[in-house]
């Protein structure tokens, strides 16, 4: 088309996978790359636990994009709307054409507060909160100081999400933090969960069981969705996934995490798979179909969990595979699906899960990461944030420990 924009790499998502491939790009010598990301501010979302735990400001949590777009890089300040692989192309909403050579496919999770029934009109009022918004976050801050015992219910919807673990985190301050306060006695702490066990690794699965649920008499009801918030009444309903039965759980405060799908403009392309994600081979990261075409990041079809620290060793394959089929050959480097997610059980404690797409440990440290230990909630709280900023963003190779 005539009025069309042509690039040698577009990149389509500003996020963590996004902004760290493109600087990894141009660092590597590829001179035309253009990032297309509409936002205005880019917001570290691992984070909001502590936010909703009352650790750090939200401010703490964002940053202006155009302060973290790399040097070199066109930001075309647009979001996609469609994709014509065939022929190089994609249209933003704005009505721009793009034509590239190569495309990297990474916009992230989309967040479907709207499947839920009740929920959206209930958010942030009478004890609903969740996490999953930088306004939202201080709500569940509110709701947990202000809380004088009651039902605490926290829930878990149906994988994939973003960082399978953050749905826990938040319980365990929560938690602690009754405990703390001497409202333990009088407070259930109820944990709705979709799936059939608290964690899909049995190592981290028992040392969560062990150290954090049994002994903080939390109770766990597995295979049970959120499908409706009844406000007028506080009440939430689940439904049980073996017998299809509704459970109606009353609640004092729920924090909810909704349901997550790969964003709509993805689904209803050319390059999605039949559940809608970005398809692409698991180890090369190369779309299945258009060899010019790499995904990476929450909205790719890679079988692992959701995170930052899934990126940071996506990142280097992507690079090193994209850069030998621009020079005329073939991917080479292999992703093993690690990935990781630091574990919050409490105001200084932390079990560092990192595991692979086998659901095996791949751990960092020389010692047991599967038990609590002050040291790697540390790591969490002053060490990721800084390897995140200043590593993955900016597309350096820094230490592997999770980031979610």
């Amino acid at each position: 088309m005539e009025n069309a924009i042509h690039h040698r790499v577009v990149v389509v998502g500003g996020g963590a996978a996004g902004l760290g491939v493109a600087a990894r790009l141009l660092r590597a010598g590829i001179k035309d790359v253009a990032i297309v990301e509409p936002s205005e501010h880019h917001y570290y979302q691992p984070f909001w636990t502590f936010v909703g735990g009352g650790v750090v400001g939200r401010e703490q949590s964002v940053r202006p994009m155009a302060g973290l777009i790399p040097k070199g890089a066109t930001w075309i300040k647009d979001a996609a709307a469609t994709f014509d692989p065939a022929n190089n192309s994609l249209a933003t909403q704005g009505g721009k054409t793009l034509n590239y050579d190569y495309l990297v496919v990474c916009p992230g999770l989309q967040i479907d507060w709207g499947k839920i029934k009740g929920l959206p009109e209930a958010l942030g009022k009478n004890g609903v909160c969740s996490n999953y918004g930088y306004d939202l976050a201080p709500i569940t801050w509110d709701n947990i100081k202000n809380f004088q015992g009651g039902n605490a219910v926290f829930t878990f919807p149906p994988p994939p999400i973003k960082c399978a673990g953050a749905p826990q985190k938040i319980m365990y301050l929560a938690e602690d933090y009754f405990r703390k306060h001497g409202l333990r006695d009088k407070t259930r702490v109820l944990y709705y969960c979709a799936t059939p066990s608290i964690f899909s690794v049995p190592k981290y699965a028992k040392a969560l069981m062990e150290q954090a649920v049994g002994p903080r008499g939390i109770e766990v009801f597995f295979k049970h969705n959120l499908v409706e918030i009844r406000a007028g009444s506080k009440e939430a309903v689940f439904q049980n996934a073996d017998s299809g039965e509704e459970v109606v759980q009353p609640y004092d405060m729920i924090h909810v995490v909704p349901p997550m799908s790969s964003p709509d403009f993805i689904k209803q392309s050319p390059l999605a798979n039949a559940g809608g994600w970005v398809d692409v081979d698991k180890a090369s990261l190369q779309h299945t179909r258009y060899p010019n075409v790499f995904s990476l990041g929450d909205a790719s079809s890679l079988p692992t969990s959701k995170t930052a620290a899934a990126i940071r060793a996506q990142a280097p394959v992507l690079e090193a595979n994209l850069l030998a089929v621009i020079n005329g050959g073939q991917p080479a480097l292999a992703y093993d699906g690690y990935t990781s997610c630091p574990l919050v059980t409490g105001y200084g404690r932390l079990i560092l899960a990192e595991f692979d797409y086998d659901l095996k440990p791949k751990e960092t440290f020389p010692f047991d990461q599967g038990k609590e230990r002050l040291s790697m909630y540390l790591l969490k709280r002053y060490a990721i944030p800084m390897i995140y900023w200043e590593g993955l963003l900016k597309g350096y190779q820094w230490p592997r420990p999770g980031m979610s």
